[in-house]
């Protein structure tokens, strides 16, 4: 309880922060792809990162399923440990999906017909997406965090299809462009 109460007391720097990190976030996303990688001589192989994204993403909707799960059947510790570990580790993926789309060439989908269609749908679904839950999934820990209980289910309705869709969609993207590194 001690938790809930700090977090309330900074609730109003907490929301700053959220509202800044949701608008500061993907607009260094949108730049890095505007912007050449700059040409650095490193000695990484960083076309495993891909994979490694895809994996965290498969993770991350394991651990949302999980939560559901666990929340349905009142086991409320677990449940919260599911939804801070797939934070974590959607945070792991950020940092290391910007370290790679600023390391490298963009990847350009050479499918053609339907499938150029589909991977096409699920990319922009899956962009577009991305970047309205980022605000979603921070305002649904501090709900939990501040101990507001009520707001907090309200909101989560919402927030677990939704990052459940994009971790899901994160993984079709990969499995489609995959062919193509």
């Amino acid at each position: 309880m001690a938790e809930a109460n700090l977090a309330k007391r900074k609730e109003p720097l907490l929301i700053r922060l959220i509202v800044f990190v949701s608008v500061a976030i993907p607009a260094l996303i949108a730049i890095m792809f505007k912007v050449a990688p700059p040409q650095i001589d490193h000695n990484y192989d960083l076309s495993i990162l891909p994979m490694f994204h895809a994996g965290i993403n498969f993770t991350v909707s394991l651990l949302l399923l999980s939560s559901w799960y666990f929340i349905k059947n009142k086991n409320i510790s677990a449940h919260k440990a599911c939804n801070v570990l797939a934070l974590v580790l959607s945070s792991l993926f950020l940092v290391s999906y910007v370290i790679y789309h600023s390391l490298t060439e963009p990847t350009s989908f050479g499918g053609e017909g339907i499938l150029k269609g589909i991977y096409y749908f699920v990319l922009i679904s899956h962009i577009v997406l991305s970047a309205i839950i980022l605000p979603i999934v921070l305002f649904t820990f501090l709900r939990a965090f501040t101990g507001e209980t009520e707001r907090h289910k309200k909101i989560a309705r919402w927030t677990m299809p939704i990052w459940l869709y994009v971790s899901i969609t994160g993984v079709l993207v990969y499995l489609l462009i995959s062919p193509y590194y």
